[in-house]
């Protein structure tokens, strides 16, 4: 599993000729790690002075931020493996009809799996971006920037996803499908976009010096 690699065998593995892990795989640990850095401004939060009235807020983002944090965990997996899903479709014999048919029909499942594994990647990355917007504004101001840096991470998470989905788009035949995710990846891109500006015009103005 690519997940149990230290971090210079699983940087040396993307560096590799291998197509897997790509950019999938990459959104979703920018998930992973902007889930950690909100767990962790959450818990430097936690117990100190001057944020009592946040507290309970921070403990539930703390246990949130750990749930999603496995499940990028997992999906830095999911998207590798679907693309090997696919991959061994191709290799399907296609000497009949009958063949032929049942490799197409295959591409197409497997593309489609594809293309909802990182959707559903952006769509968590995307709610975390909300609980990113309490833990900056809420949570340790000595820890604000990490904050920062976790909202951008979660950001990437969701454009690198969905230029995943897109990809898988382009062939598929299911036309309701393809426009249903089309519409959603749009909307969520221009949503993470303006989300992450809104946190990082606002910190920003309150860095200045």
């Amino acid at each position: 599993m690519l997940v149990e690699l230290a971090v210079k065998e699983f940087l040396n593995k993307v560096a590799g000729s291998d197509p897997v892990p790509g950019g999938g795989s990459i959104a979703a640990l920018n998930g992973a790690i902007a889930s950690a850095l909100a767990a962790m401004v959450a818990n430097l939060t936690i117990g100190k002075k001057g944020y009592e009235p946040h507290e309970e807020l921070m403990r539930h983002i703390s246990e949130v931020a750990l749930r999603q944090k496995e499940l990028f965990v997992a999906d830095i997996d999911r998207d590798s493996e679907a693309y090997d899903g696919v991959f061994a479709c191709f290799k399907m014999p296609k000497a009949t009809d009958e063949e032929k048919a049942a490799r197409s029909a295959a591409i197409q499942e497997a593309t489609k799996h594809a293309a909802l594994v990182p959707m559903q990647v952006a769509r968590n990355a995307y709610e975390l971006m909300t609980i990113l917007m309490d833990v900056a504004r809420l949570g340790n101001r000595n820890a604000v920037t990490d904050a920062c840096v976790a909202m951008m991470s979660a950001r990437s998470a969701v454009l690198g996803a969905l230029m995943n989905v897109r990809i898988n788009l382009g062939s598929l035949k299911d036309k309701e499908f393809v426009d249903r995710l089309q519409r959603e990846a749009d909307e969520l891109e221009r949503l993470a976009c303006a989300r992450e500006k809104e946190l990082l015009d606002e910190i920003n103005q309150e860095l200045k010096v």
